[in-house]
């Protein structure tokens, strides 16, 4: 017989087995004898009393052994009689090739940046040095900008596709197995390259190929279909579609689509700053507990609030984590956060953001649909201005920030190139700077201690999602004007973390492949 039932335990016993088993047995009215397996398939943290506990969800087996079923994919190799490219290799492309590879079509896939060891140069580079590649950094190289920003997993995308069948191929290239269980799971930045290499042996394997240090400069175009790309202004790839998975930060991509008169659309998005707090603090107010009990994780949070007609939001949490530089070019300023598998820094980030739309842009209204992205940009420019004109982030704390004053000093921080103490209050637009302030202070009424001097923001959090969409059609998912042209991901304007554009991406490699019969 078998049985699911969902129980409780103090996070002491979270791995302990034997008590699990005597929960169950009592619940079910049954002996321990009885039970042959437990088999946890989920598991979440309930703080909401004075003691935190685990909440799982058990698959119980009564008088009879589990019968094992595999998850692993098969791949078989690709002959080349159909092909199609894959532009970018992050969540959206990798997992684009996966699945051609899959369905029997040759991938070749295209990345701009190095591969994820070699990228490695990249990020010391712009960390101590404040050295910017503008093709292989945080945002650009193998893997993209999901391999160095923690590896979470979590989606409220349900309805997008199949997120199981996501984490499970994550856990056959090498993913830790708790990823299928946990709530909220992550892999970590330190874990995640190892997947990525993984995932990319598994393409050369069966035939794909990986280009690095292959930036699209041009698309090939015949009668309002998409024939190939070109790539480092020489050399042509040609093949019988094209997946378009470039990621949120690939202005350029948007600029040579403007440039063939190839549709694309402005849309809302989010800017701010990252908020940055001491673990512990964090730890303490969610749990309830001065001390963390070892088996429950660095504390997270997720918050929202409306400001008059703005959106104010927590966004890409990081707890025990750091700040990085994200800038794509050497005149800008971008943060974003980022957390190894332990999560054991004494840090906890946020972006901290404000929805903004067209009325927001008016400044740049003569820029028609890039008017959002040049509103990006110029926010990025005067942060890296108060920073110096280096990578260094301009820095206020929280307190100060919101009484409208500059700060006397600031605390420690995790971002490595430095900080700059400078007020924000100042430099950030109007309707930034309110909603923020605002925000922080109806935040800091909900979680008593999140508003306090030990915290500060740092600017500029921007990249939250694309100010550009790539339109496609609902069914086939094409671009509305060009054949065989597959706008994916995050930078299509689709997706919006590394499950819901693996999902994105799977969902135009099937589209694709229906297309080639």
């Amino acid at each position: 017989m078998f049985k699911e039932i969902e129980f409780t335990v103090h996070p002491s016993r979270v791995n302990d087995d034997q008590k699990h088993k005597k929960i169950i047995a009592a619940k079910l009215d049954l002996s321990i004898k009885q039970i042959t397996a437990i088999n946890i398939i989920r598991r979440s943290i309930d703080s909401r009393s004075k003691i935190p506990i685990f909440r799982l969800k058990a698959e119980v087996f009564i008088d009879e052994k589990p019968k094992r079923i595999s998850n692993t994919v098969e791949y078989k190799s690709v002959s080349g009689d159909k092909k199609v490219i894959v532009v970018g290799s992050g969540p959206a492309g990798l997992f684009a090739a996966l699945r051609l590879i899959e369905l029997g079509i040759k991938p070749i896939v295209l990345e701009r940046g190095n591969d994820v060891r070699s990228r490695r140069k990249d990020l010391r580079n712009i960390q101590q040095k404040g050295i910017v590649n503008p093709d292989s950094n945080y945002c650009f190289g193998e893997g993209g900008a999901g391999t160095y920003s923690d590896g979470k997993l979590y989606t409220r995308s349900k309805k997008r596709g199949d997120v199981n069948r996501i984490i499970e191929l994550l856990i056959q290239h090498g993913a830790a197995e708790d990823i299928r269980i946990d709530a909220h799971p992550h892999i970590g930045s330190n874990k995640l390259p190892d997947i990525i290499k993984a995932i990319r042996a598994r393409i050369i394997a069966n035939n794909g190929e990986v280009h690095f240090n292959s930036r699209v400069t041009d698309f090939i175009l015949k009668d309002k279909t998409v024939k190939g790309v070109v790539i480092n202004d020489e050399k042509e790839f040609l093949a019988d579609s094209v997946i378009l998975a470039t990621g949120h930060s690939a202005r350029d991509i948007y600029y040579l689509l403007d440039k063939h008169k190839i549709k694309i659309e402005a849309k809302p998005f989010a800017v701010g700053v990252r908020i940055e707090h001491p673990q512990p603090l964090i730890d303490k107010i969610q749990y309830h507990s001065a001390e963390r009990h070892p088996n429950l994780p660095a504390a997270s949070y997720a918050l929202t609030c409306q400001v008059k007609d703005k959106g104010v939001y927590s966004f890409c949490m990081c707890p025990g984590g750091i700040i990085v530089p994200a800038s794509t070019d050497q005149n800008e300023l971008v943060l974003n956060g980022m957390s190894i598998s332990t999560r054991n820094s004494p840090f906890a980030n946020s972006g901290l953001v404000v929805s903004v739309n067209e009325k927001d842009f008016k400044k740049f209204s003569d820029k028609g649909v890039f008017a959002g992205l040049e509103y990006q940009k110029m926010i990025e420019n005067i942060a890296w201005e108060a920073g110096g004109k280096t990578q260094q982030a301009p820095a206020q704390r929280i307190t100060d920030f919101v009484n409208q004053k500059k700060s006397a000093d600031l605390p420690k921080t995790s971002y490595i190139p430095g900080t700059v103490n400078y007020p924000l209050h100042e430099i950030l637009p109007k309707n930034i700077s309110f909603g923020l302030r605002k925000g922080i202070e109806q935040f800091g009424k909900r979680m008593k201690g999140y508003f306090t001097s030990e915290a500060q923001i740092l600017a500029a959090e921007t990249r939250t999602s694309s100010p550009i969409r790539i339109p496609r059609d609902k069914e086939t998912y094409q671009h509305v004007e060009i054949k065989g042209l597959f706008p994916a991901g995050e930078g299509a304007g689709y997706a919006g973390g590394i499950i819901s554009a693996a999902i994105d991406g799977e969902k135009c490699a099937e589209a694709a492949a229906k297309i080639l019969g």
